[in-house]
């Protein structure tokens, strides 16, 4: 399986409303951290995150965080 592209060394901090959103997982979209379709033809899908309540979180861009759509820091070792 090839790595996805890594789109930023930085967390997208956002401020979310309750909702569904579709992360980019595999690096190539224009409108980080949000998905536009391209990975189509390609390995990866995006994810489906679920915001309950509005919150304020750290969207993963360099696309290697265990926690999913979530940062976890790991740009840090890029």
């Amino acid at each position: 399986m090839a790595a996805p592209e890594i789109a930023d060394k930085r967390p997208a901090v956002l401020e979310l409303e309750p909702g569904t959103y579709w992360w980019c997982a595999c690096g190539r979209s224009k409108n980080q951290p949000w998905c536009d379709g391209s990975h189509k033809g390609g390995e990866f899908s995006p994810k489906e995150v679920v915001i309950e309540e509005k919150r304020r979180a750290a969207l993963c861009q360099c696309k290697q965080s265990g926690n999913g759509a979530f940062c976890d820091g790991t740009h840090k070792t890029l």
